[in-house]
């Protein structure tokens, strides 16, 4: 933080990336603008805000088209500390959760705030209210439970397993007793799933057929298939899945970058015949039961039911290369961001 001398109040120096041109196909660091600007004192009712830990995710890359001009602050959250306040909800010192985006420092009227768990222990690290116990992990949470209606002794298929939701889904799965597959990009992060209790797990870039990958790892099919991906995986997976299964539609990141509208297979046979229900969600839609999805997060975390795992890029300067990277596939469970 910089702070300037003033005969009335200090200062700060708030530093944001920006969106120069909108993206088109794969993001690049020239899609990027650093700038600086000082901020006002703040009045009555607001924080100021001083970022620790930020995170990428990939629906910044299609959110970014719908919700940004070009020249704004690049869209997303950070866990932060109140510098300074005038508010009572957020005092010197404490921790929140901001929607303020790539910024260093931020003033806010806390209405975009969500201070962490009252409850959260000095020994799990802050940086999990953007990944276990944030958005992602609730993500996991409702999706599995509200979406694919997850029950003891069914199968559930990840694709994208090794992300910061696809980690947890298949985690949360096995906490209600499930059967986990789950589907990554490399042999590392095959490994790494075997580590945290998927039951099976394949690379789907080194394998002959993915058909017979998903056969193989589940001859008998597939009640819940957790989408992350899009593509041709789920035109495959559509076809193992069982009587009744559930398709929770998650993300798309295969297409995200996509110029040009990809044609594929038709899902409505495999629907039809499997009677099967797929369904698309945002997280959003439980914004009133946050705070239960929350404290059970905790809870696993504490208990050692869920194990957490972090891809560190320090330093404010490499937001644009770690989101880029996340994009690629780069990072093992969340990408998480230092401001130092």
């Amino acid at each position: 933080m910089v702070l300037l001398s003033c005969s009335h109040y200090r200062m700060v120096l708030s530093r944001s990336w920006t969106l120069v041109k909108h993206f088109e196909g794969a993001p690049k660091l020239s899609n990027f603008k650093l700038k600086e600007v000082d901020l006002p004192k703040i009045k009555n009712g607001e924080v100021l805000l001083e970022a620790e830990y930020f995170s990428v995710d990939p629906y910044m890359r299609p959110y970014s088209k719908m919700m940004m001009k070009e020249g704004d602050v690049m869209i997303g959250t950070q866990v932060g500390r109140v510098l300074e306040s005038n508010n009572p909800a957020f005092p010197v010192g404490s921790y929140a959760v901001s929607s303020a985006g790539w910024t260093t420092h931020s003033i806010s009227q806390g209405k975009e705030l969500t201070p962490l768990l009252p409850n959260w222990p000095d020994h799990i690290p802050k940086s999990l209210a953007l990944g276990t116990i944030g958005m992602p992990g609730l993500t996991a949470y409702f999706g599995l439970r509200e979406v694919c209606f997850a029950k003891k002794g069914e199968i559930v298929l990840v694709n994208g397993a090794a992300g910061a939701v696809g980690s947890l889904v298949g985690q949360i799965a096995k906490i209600i007793g499930c059967k986990v597959v789950g589907s990554a990009g490399s042999d590392d992060k095959v490994e790494f799933l075997k580590e945290i209790g998927f039951d099976e797990a394949f690379n789907y870039k080194t394998v002959s057929s993915l058909e017979e990958a998903l056969k193989k790892a589940s001859p008998e099919g597939y009640d819940c298939f957790f989408e992350n991906v899009g593509g041709e995986f789920a035109d495959v997976a559509l076809l193992q899945m069982r009587k009744y299964g559930r398709i929770a539609v998650c993300g798309a990141i295969s297409q995200y970058n996509d110029s040009v509208t990809r044609k594929g297979p038709y899902v409505h046979l495999p629907l039809i015949f499997q009677e099967l229900r797929m369904e698309g969600f945002t997280v959003q839609r439980w914004l009133n039961r946050y705070n239960e999805g929350l404290e059970k997060l905790l809870q696993w975390v504490v208990e050692g039911k869920l194990k957490y795992h972090e891809h560190i890029t320090k330093g404010f300067d490499n937001m644009p290369a770690a989101f880029i990277g996340m994009l690629k596939g780069d990072n093992i469970g969340k990408a998480i961001i230092t401001a130092k």
